[in-house]
Order: structure tokens, then sequence, then C-alpha cells
């Protein structure tokens, strides 16, 4: 598109990605050049706070509360180089296009290249929903303002995830653990998940039976000869099936009036229906009819990918990301399952092509959003264009997993157009007099599809695994009433009760949406800070708390229950919505929720208890550190109270004694980093890592506390007679007996230890014997490996078996050898990524010695927790870099002064010095055995995550 004789145009996007895919839609006279996302923020430590404001009392928080909740905003270190390369580009052209994302995050972007570049050049805002030709240049047609009311909301959530955050986080750094966090919404998020693996842990499963019956039909007509019926009834009464149970007693409930039949009764029961007539009593045929899904919004197409394509949260919005920014697919954060009126003709058409016209419906179908303050003006994700590219077109073109997803888009959008999957569905009862005169009633459904419609396009997938497909059918014979029938088999079969489901990502992402928490950009980001900070680990898909997360959430609910409850979490949101609608004003909503003055403005039960300053400055000594770190199980068979604790080395199992007290709030209240040396009253065992808060029943407590992980006795020392245990301590397994105690070698597993290693490993050192000149030769194992000493003198040996097979002339031959530095070979890199979007060098993802990390040659950067190095996309890893360099190498330790020589002294001066010297190391002695006050805790160095 040729801009105006003369004039040139800059147009600023977020990633390099989409600049250059819109450069190729604008002709000359436009440069187009990416900001790298945020160009500005609130200050993340320290560090980041410019001079002049480092005294102001507010300067920690980065907002001044008392003055209009002003944010002081800092550009990001590793963005000024790209700032001033934006800024000189100013200077050069006519007029200034924001062309950053349609939402909130993407106005508030635009406003603050406005802030930071102050350009003397005009100023526009250019907004789109998908890359593509036409809606680049319809955009560049169509210019607009900056909308102040989106700019705000997003300041106002910005302001007010800050104060949660800073303000929640250094509680849990006092009474928890360092280094935790809070977050409006990531708190919110984590209870959910924990108070499901409550319900896990209080479930008590229960057996019940039936009876399958396999009947089939004398006169086979129309349909199969045979089909399974199962027990429903008996004398009238229904069955017990699984919804009938009390889930934490495993009993029938209350009033069910249900009959639960045990194995002996349907065993019995089958055997006295052996050989009875079968009689069809009932049969009821209804039409079957299914409507097509809407189109996806962010929440079910990152639902959707999890369950059909196994991606997580993450994964899915990067991909989405890719194909968005090259122009695939539309905006990809919605909460909108409108498509326009183009869209529409563009899968109406395709499916003519496809399908058929009979697979079009008369009229275009037009979908209403469930999601509360939907943003209805913007689309659906939908294929970009006016003429939907099928997934063949574009398969040479995408990646691996950018087609997936990219099919799954296109598949989703067509069967949104198409018509309705009908058929007929039918209930059939047959009942059969047992040899005892008992009636019992047998139930069968069956599903036949006419017309697949919509289904031949897209099957949605469900949360429950076992649940049956929506295209699939279950054909029955031809029935009437009084049909004669006969049983072919009978069967009784048993069932257990199923505790809850654990949350998957997708079902969590669900869960939020129904609630009205969070919003189509914070999904993603939710999913990953509750695995980043320990919360939630996944195993498989699904979601499973630790015991850290039991904590914090319980410290929570006892201290702070408005500030992770569901309803007030979600009217903040909506607050926010009429802020960026223009309804309210952020000041006044941020006043309230912080300082607790009510004008009509923010949560009243906040606003009555003093605002969030007041409820987490007030009565913080009466929070009892020892009790929120302890979470109980049961009492076991001796009266014993078995709690988890979590303590500073990660959490660990406690069993008291009978009559004492064990977790309660009366127990000692000494506060944080109690932990493993806290109050002892009764033993305790490790709990092995990977083991879930529900696994953790009275039996695996029971074999934990007797050796599955705890303590075991391997046998007797047959020189000593003293056992030989092994056990399980800070730094791992190890051996110990009397006073000796030696770790397991890395070769060696506690499972399969027997009592000769165990011997072998407290043999070490091993005296290998005396060299010619008297000294000892020793062999032992580091902390660099096995190795053999005389005197100061050392060598490597190259496997831990040779430990205890070295001889004497072997370990003096090594000895004598000249000292040699072994250089490995570089291993090759885990992964190319290409060059640095910053500085043009290129990265690379290696295995170091504490894991993955991605190096740009000199600066490194492990990856974070739950990263993968297949999952870490470039301008992830580019910002990982760029806040490392940002931070400067690390500031080394400083060796300690070493005391000058002392000079020669009267004896009678040495005397003196000797008595000094033991009156101190008294007083240290005796201050050891003194308790002393706890010193006021440190201010934590970590950035809570807002």
């Amino acid at each position: 598109m040729p801009s105006n004789a003369g004039t040139t145009r800059l147009v600023i996007v977020e990633s390099p990605a989409k600049a250059k895919t819109i450069s190729g839609y604008l002709g000359p006279g436009y440069v187009v050049e990416a900001s790298f996302g945020h160009v500005r923020d609130l200050p993340r430590n320290a560090a980041d706070v410019p001079a002049k404001y480092k005294g102001e009392p507010w300067a920690r928080l980065g907002v001044d509360v008392d003055n209009g909740f002003h944010a002081l905003y800092v550009v990001s270190p590793d963005r000024k180089q790209q700032i001033s390369k934006l800024v000189k580009l100013a200077k050069e052209v006519d007029e200034i296009f924001l062309a950053t994302d349609e939402d909130r995050e993407g106005e508030a972007i635009a406003w603050h290249l406005v802030e930071t570049l102050k350009p003397k050049v005009p100023v526009k805002r250019m907004v789109f929903h998908e890359i593509t030709k036409p809606a680049i240049q319809a955009a560049v047609a169509n210019p607009r303002e900056i909308d102040r009311d989106l700019v705000d909301a997003q300041e106002a959530r910005r302001i007010l995830d800050r104060l949660y955050g800073y303000e929640v986080s250094p509680v849990l750094w006092k009474k928890v653990m360092p280094k935790l966090s809070a977050g409006r919404v990531q708190s919110v998020a984590t209870r959910i998940v924990v108070e499901r693996e409550r319900q896990r842990m209080a479930f008590r499963t229960a057996e019940y039976w039936d009876i399958l019956a396999t009947l089939a039909v004398a006169k086979p007509g129309e349909g199969p000869r045979t089909f399974n019926a199962t027990l429903v009834a008996l004398n009238g009464d229904r069955i017990a099936t699984g919804k009938d149970f009390e889930p934490t007693t495993g009993r029938v409930r209350a009033g069910a009036g249900v009959v639960h039949l045990d194995e002996g009764g349907a065993r019995g029961l089958a055997a006295r229906l052996a050989d009875r007539p079968f009689t069809v009593t009932r049969v009821e045929e209804k039409p079957y009819r299914r409507r097509p899904y809407a189109p996806f919004i962010t929440s079910t197409l990152q639902q959707e990918a999890a369950r059909k394509l196994r991606f997580s949260s993450q994964q899915t919005m990067r991909t989405a990301q890719r194909l968005y920014e090259n122009g695939y697919i539309t905006y990809m954060r919605t909460d909108s399952v409108n498509l326009s009126e183009t869209a529409i003709a563009a899968a109406r058409r395709q499916i003519v092509e496809l399908y058929g016209e009979r697979s079009v419906p008369p009229e275009p179908r037009r979908y209403t959003g469930k999601v509360k303050n939907a943003q209805e003006a913007h689309e659906a994700i939908r294929p970009a264009g006016d003429n939907f590219r099928t997934p063949g077109e574009v398969a040479k073109e995408l990646s691996a997993e950018e087609f997936k997803l990219y099919e799954l888009i296109w598949r989703r959008t067509i069967a949104s157009q198409m018509t309705d999957a009908v058929g007929s569905s039918v209930s059939v009862r047959i009942r059969a007099v047992s040899s005892a005169q008992e009636e019992a009633d047998f139930g069968a459904t069956g599903k036949t599809i006419t017309d697949p419609g919509f289904l031949r396009a897209y099957v949605e997938s469900s949360d429950d695994e076992n649940a049956e497909a929506e295209d699939a059918e279950r054909r029955l014979p031809t029935l009437v009433k009084d049909q004669p029938l006969t049983a072919d088999e009978l069967n009784a079969q048993g069932h257990h009760t199923q505790p809850p489901a654990r949350y998957t990502e997708a079902s969590l992402v669900k869960a939020l949406e129904e609630l009205g928490i969070g919003r189509p950009s914070t999904y993603a980001s939710i999913m990953q800070t509750i695995q980043d900070r320990g919360y939630v680990v996944k195993r498989g898909q699904a979601m499973i708390p630790s015991f850290l997360a039991f904590a914090v959430i319980g410290l929570m609910e006892r201290h702070y229950p408005r500030l992770i409850d569901y309803d007030f979490t979600a009217s903040m949101e909506n607050e926010l919505d009429e802020i960026a609608g223009g309804d309210h004003a952020a000041v006044d909503f941020l006043t309230s929720f912080y300082f607790g003055s009510t004008n009509g403005a923010g949560d009243q039960a906040i606003a009555h208890a003093g605002g969030l300053k007041k409820l987490v400055t007030e009565n913080l000594s009466e929070i009892d550190a020892r009790s929120v770190n302890s979470i109980p199980l049961f009492t076991d068979d001796e009266g014993r109270e078995v709690v988890v604790r979590v303590g500073r080395y990660g959490p660990y199992l406690q069993r008291a004694l009978p009559g004492s007290v064990s977790g309660s709030a009366s127990a000692s209240a000494s506060g944080e980093g109690e932990g493993e040396e806290g109050g002892s009253q009764g033993d305790r065992a490790p709990i092995p890592e990977g083991l879930a808060p529900d696994e953790l029943t009275p039996e695996k407590v029971h074999e934990l506390f007797l050796g599955g992980g705890g303590e075991r006795k391997l046998g007797d020392d047959p020189s000593t007679g003293e056992p030989i245990l092994l056990k399980s301590g800070r730094f791992g397994p190890y051996v110990a007996s009397g006073e000796r105690k030696s770790s397991l070698l890395r070769s060696q597993s506690p499972d399969s230890l027997t009592l000769e290693q165990a011997l072998q490993l407290l043999r070490l050192p091993r005296l290998i014997g005396v060299a010619p000149d008297g000294t000892e030769v020793f062999a032992n194992n580091g902390r660099y490996g096995p190795y053999v000493k005389r005197g100061d003198e050392f060598r490597s040996l190259d496997s831990e078996d040779k430990m205890f097979t070295v001889t004497l002339d072997e370990a003096l031959a090594l000895l004598a050898a000249p000292k040699t530095r072994q250089r490995r070979a570089a291993a090759p890199p885990l992964r190319e990524m290409g060059n640095d979007p910053l500085t043009e060098k290129p990265l690379v993802i290696k295995d170091g010695r504490f894991g993955p990390y991605v190096t740009d040659g000199e600066v490194n950067a492990s990856l974070r927790r739950g990263q993968t190095p297949e999952e870490l996309t470039l301008e992830q890893a580019s910002e990982m870099l760029a806040e490392k360099r940002a931070k400067g190498p690390a500031p080394k330790k400083k060796a300690a002064k070493k005391a000058a020589p002392a000079k020669k002294a009267t004896a009678k001066k040495t005397t003196a010095a000797a008595k000094k010297t033991t009156a101190a190391a008294k007083k240290t002695t005796a201050a050891k055995k003194t308790p002393a006050k706890k010193a006021a805790p440190k201010k934590a160095t970590s950035t809570p995550n807002e």
C-alpha cells in the first residue's frame, strides 16, 4: 500500500515476526519495527528504582499509594537499546502508527511507547484482528486514537497485582518460607487445586456390584442379534451406582432408597436368573440432535489442545502466537465467539466445496458467548483471510505443532457453520423373574446417527477419557414391547467409586473461566506461574499440589479468606472491565481495595476490614508459623497424630507421641525456620519426592516410618554386633552403624542395597597400605568421585568399584604419575535456536551440571522450572539473557582477611591470652545452650510474583 508522496511512516509492532509479516504488506515509505513487547514496567527490585526515588516510602512498591496511585515506570534494561533505535527512527519519519495487539495489554504498550518516545510527529493507533494484506491496509486507512479507558484498566490491573503480591508475599516469607509468592489470581488457582486434592485425601472408596447381561433376540431382524443390558432395579428398587455413596465415608447416602449389591448378592442373583425368560417391558425412541460447537475462544482452544494434542497452555499460546504473527489465524487472545460476515461466508463456501450443499444450513449460524463481559466486538479464533486455506494447503509451510493447532482451529471453525448431527436414541427396559421370584429389571440404550452433519469435520473431546465420543453409535436390535429374549451370558461385575479427578490445565482453565476469574491473556501465565513457584507439579496431564501449596493456602484461608474468595476475585475482574468501559474510576477502585475507604467502589468486605494494607500488617504476630506449616493427616491406631510438616528442606512426616501436642495452634509458635529443627515430640520420616498428598494413606505412612523411605535395618555388623541401618537424610540416603556413617554411591539404590555393600561403605576411607616412606595410602569417595590419597596428594579413580579393589602398587603408580587435567570433549548443544533478536548472537541450549541453560557464548541463563529445551522460544530465550545481562555479574565473595602474624610475646602475656580465650570459649558454649532471641527477619531479596 503506497503512502502519500514524500511521507515516511514508522509502524511499531510488538515482535520481530509480526514486523516481518506486516512489512511485506506495506509499500515503500513504511518502516516496520518491533518494540519487543512491553517497554516500561514497574521496577522489579530496588536496583531498578531511580536514585531520586530511592528514599521514598513507596519506592519498594513502585506505586505512590498516597498520591492517586501514581505508578513509577522504568524502561526495562533489556529494552533500552531498542528504545534508542525507536527514538532515532521517530525523528526521521513524518507519522507513527502504533500497531500493537488489540487488547488491553496492546493498548497499554502503545501508550507506554508514546510516553517513552515523546515523538514530535502525529501518532495514530491502528488495530486489526488478523495479519493479512487486506486487514493491514484497512487498519492503516482507518486509524484511531489510543483508548485511555483500556489503558486505565490495564494500569489498574497491574497496580492491583503489584499491591497484592508485594503486600501478601512477605507474610508468606515470614511464616512459611522465603521467596514464596502470592498473587490475586495465582493464589485462587492454587486454592482450587488444593481443594480438589483435599477431596481426594478425604475420599473413601466403596464397592458395589451389578449384573451385565448379554441378551439375544430369537428372530433377528434389522440390527445386531445380541446386545448388552445392565441390572438397574430389583423388586422395584433402584440398584446402587457410584453416585449413591458418600465420598468421605464410602457408605450409601442416607435416604437413597437403593439396593446395595455386594459380590455374593450379585453372583447369587445371576445364578438365580440363569435360564429364566427375559421380556421387553418398555421401548422409548426419541429423535437425537446435536448442534455444532461455537468457534474457539482462548480458553476453549487451550482446553481442546490439551485434550487432543496434549499441549500445555503455554505451548498452545506460543504456537498460536506464531500462527497469528505469520498470518495464518486471527488474534488468539479473545473471549468472543463471533465470526465476521466475511468469515462466515468463507466457511460456508468451503463447506460446500468439501462436504456438499446439504452440509450447509439455510441460514448462517451465530453464537452467543457465555463468558462474562466478553469483548463481543472482537472475533473468535479462526483461519485468517477471506478464503480459508485448508490444512493440506499450508502443511509444508508449518512446523509439526503449528500444523496440528492450525488444523484444530480450521476444523472447529468449519464445523461451527455446518448442519446439526441428527439421528435417534432408544431406551429399553427388560424384566426377568428369578427362581426365587425376584423381579430384576435391566436397561439398555442405543444411539443411531442418520446424518453426521458437523461431526464429519469435528468431534469435541472430553475431560473424562472414558467418556463415549459424540460420533459413536450404539446399535440395538429392533425391539418391541413384550418381545421375548434369552440371556446368552449373565456376569456379575464389581465396581469401585472413584475420587474426583485431578485438574488438568484444560479443566483448571475451564473452572477459572466459569468462576469469572482471569482473562484470555492471563490463563497460560497462571498455569505456568503456579508450577514455577512449586505450588503445583504435573504428572502426565494431572496437576498435583505440593504440601507447600497446602501450607500457603491454609494460611490464606485462616487469616486472609477474602483474598482468595472466588466471588471476590471475580468481582475485581468485573470492576476492571467497568474501568475499561469507562464506567468506573481506577483511583476509586484502588483506594477502596488498598485503604478501605468506601465510596461505591471496590469490595465492601475488604473495605470494612480496613483495606489490604491494614489486613496484612495487623495481627501478623498472631499467625502461628508452626500451625500453618502443619498439615494433619489422621490419628493412627495407637492414638498418635500424624502430620506433614513443611520444613526448610522439604516436607516430612511427624508422628506425635500419644498425649502430646503436635500440629495444633497451641504448639510452639517459634515462627519461621522452625521446620526440621523445631520442637520434636515423636518420630519423623521423610516423604519421598514425587509422592502425591492423597497417596499418604495410613498404610503408606506406616511403611515410611518402618523403612519404606525412613529407616530400614539391613543386618548387624559381624565385627561389632551393632545394627546397620539404611536411613534417608537431607543429602540423600546413607548407612549408619554406631558412630559411623557413609553416603550411598551414585551407582547404588536404597531399594537394592545389601548388607555386604553397606559394610563396604562403612569401611571407607579404606586403608590400602603403607608407602615406602611410611605414609598411609587410602581410597575414598568424595564430592568429585572416587580417589586415592597419600598425605596431601590425591588422584582420581576411574570407577567407584576401584575404591574396594585397588592395590597398593596400583595406588602408588597412580600417585607417582603427574597430575593431568583431563578435559572432556564438549557435548553438542541440545538445540540451536538462531540469532538473538537483540544482540544478533547465535543462541544455543546446552546441558549443564545444574540442568539445561541457554547461552550466547558470554551470558548463560538456566531454564526455569517447567521449561523444556524443546518448548523454549527464541523470544523467551532472548528475554532471559537480557534479564541476566541487566543484573550484571554476581558479586564475588570477599575472602576473609587473614589475621596478621602475632608478634612474639612473653610467656606471661601468652598465658594471659590463653586464659581470655578459654573464658571466651566458655561464654560461647553457654550462649549456644541458651536460646537467643530471634533476629528480625531479613528482607527477602526475591521479587514476589504478582
